[in-house]
């Protein structure tokens, strides 16, 4: 079992075995804040802060019979000890956080994790009203604003979907660019589907440009970056002149948007296509931006 699910399991335990999703959410990141590396990170969410990740094992684990999933609420129906199996820093978070924030309810954890970490809570549909209004000022001048036009790349690889997501957060990108060939993924958070919809969720617009991409056929043997070379050569030469309307797309969506990503699974950028696709963006006849690789 992951680690990570322990860790789940053990906040369920601790907290008499059962607590509402929401509340789950807050105490999970409270902890999380502890941890030396953390093993949940999280995004500004509907209701502030908020993990993808546990939610997804949260419902791994119903087809193992470790939790159900009741309504609103998670219960854990494991009858085994989760805490005696974590490390000791952490055993010591969970029981602080039960300590410190055991007597709070729902709305009381809302609140002290908007005050505590504003900007969880930029997304928040219900902010404005749980807040005062310096607290609220607090929330509105965490978001990151930027209107300089800007045409970032970003690859996936090695870091968690929450972790991009805030990479993008950060940078105030208006729409995310698909330019995979093939939109599934073995990582989690990354098939188009799960994408777009964790996009959406945090006020990022998706679209997936598929013509942009690769045939997987072509990178099955990339041992060197001489081996990449080569291929960025032929995708300068044969995918990309027939695909310019596609191009002239994207340079009108960032001179109307401002701020647009291209997102590929590569974190070297010299061992990715978007490199050259964003090149061939900025020598587009209009281009006067500025090119940032995140």
């Amino acid at each position: 079992m992951y680690y990570r699910r322990k860790i789940l399991l053990a906040l369920l335990e601790t907290f008499e075995n059962k607590l509402d999703k929401i509340s789950l959410q807050k105490l999970l990141m409270l902890v999380s804040k502890q941890q030396e590396k953390a093993d949940f990170y999280f995004v500004p969410y509907k209701y502030g802060c908020y993990s993808f990740q546990a939610n997804a094992d949260l419902h791994t684990m119903t087809k193992y019979n470790q939790v159900i999933e009741e309504g609103k609420t998670w219960v854990k129906t494991d009858t085994v000890s989760y805490m005696p199996k974590l490390k000791e820093r952490d055993r010591k978070a969970i029981l602080y956080a039960k300590n410190l924030y055991g007597k709070l309810s729902t709305d009381e954890l809302i609140k002290l994790t908007y005050i505590q970490f504003p900007y969880y809570a930029l997304n928040s549909i219900i902010a404005k009203e749980r807040l005062s209004a310096d607290e609220y000022r607090r929330v509105t001048d965490s978001k990151p604003v930027n209107n300089k036009t800007i045409l970032f790349t970003i690859g996936y690889e090695g870091i968690s979907l929450e972790e991009y997501l805030n990479k993008l957060i950060r940078n105030d990108v208006k729409v995310l660019c698909d330019v995979r060939k093939n939109s599934l993924s073995m990582k989690f958070g990354f098939s188009k589907s799960q994408l777009q919809n964790a996009c959406e969720g945090v006020g990022i617009s998706y679209i997936h440009l598929p013509e942009l991409g690769i045939e997987s056929d072509k990178r099955q043997e990339l041992n060197s970056q001489a081996d990449y070379d080569r291929l960025f050569t032929l995708y300068r030469k044969e995918v990309l002149p027939p695909v310019l309307v596609s191009q002239e797309k994207l340079l009108k969506l960032l001179k109307d948007k401002k701020r647009i990503a291209l997102t590929c699974f590569e974190a070297n950028i010299c061992q990715c296509h978007r490199k050259h696709l964003a090149d061939a963006i900025v020598n587009l006849p209009g281009f006067k931006y500025e090119l940032k690789h995140i």
